[in-house]
């Protein structure tokens, strides 16, 4: 892969950091291309020379900053378990509330709007995963089931951490962690009894 030149990825930096520092100060839905612009001191043509347009700014920044807190908090684990299912929660958890703390005044509407990408790519990084730990062995009826259930997780692991973060976080992430794993692990049948 060919090195990226260094002013293009200072460039692109410099239109992020004023996307966060807008996005701090206001409402997502208020936020401009032109006030990116006038913020990074760019004009319009080198913005769009990066970025389609502002949602495509917010799902590049806040996909690449998931994923970041995700590989660290992964440290390249192979396969699928209990360890791996409470990095990701807690990743999410650090994800929501980073979120909320940079952009407070936006985070609602920001939320709603990102919500599907990081969803999806928590979907897919699940499924990765399960399918690594099986070693290819699962046929492809399973690859069915194993979308399905990386979905449920996904979508269960997002809404949970959001719920936490919207609720003014009563608890520590690993608390919360501590306390839901079980579910994950042994399903809903306890509450059902």
């Amino acid at each position: 892969m060919p090195k990226k030149d260094p002013r293009i990825l200072r460039t692109r930096q410099l239109i992020v950091d004023s996307f966060l520092s807008l996005a701090s100060e206001k409402d997502f839905n208020n936020i401009t291309v032109r006030d990116i612009t006038e913020k990074a001191t760019i004009n319009r043509a080198t913005f769009y020379a990066h970025f389609d347009d502002k949602f495509d700014l917010l799902h590049s920044t806040i996909t690449n900053t998931f994923t970041d807190k995700l590989k660290k908090r992964l440290n390249d684990h192979e396969g699928f378990n209990e360890k791996v299912i409470a990095n990701i929660f807690l990743a999410m958890c650090d994800h929501h509330k980073e979120l909320s703390d940079l952009c407070p005044k936006g985070y609602n509407s920001l939320g709603t709007i990102i919500e599907s990408k990081i969803k999806e790519e928590l979907q897919k990084l699940i499924a990765d995963l399960v399918l690594k730990g099986t070693k290819n062995t699962i046929e492809l009826e399973d690859k069915q089931l194993v979308t399905t259930l990386s979905t449920m997780l996904s979508w269960s692991i997002y809404g949970a951490a959001y719920t936490w973060n919207k609720d003014g976080r009563p608890i520590s992430p690993e608390e919360l962690v501590t306390k839901t794993l079980p579910i994950f692990k042994n399903g809903m049948s306890k509450y059902f009894l």
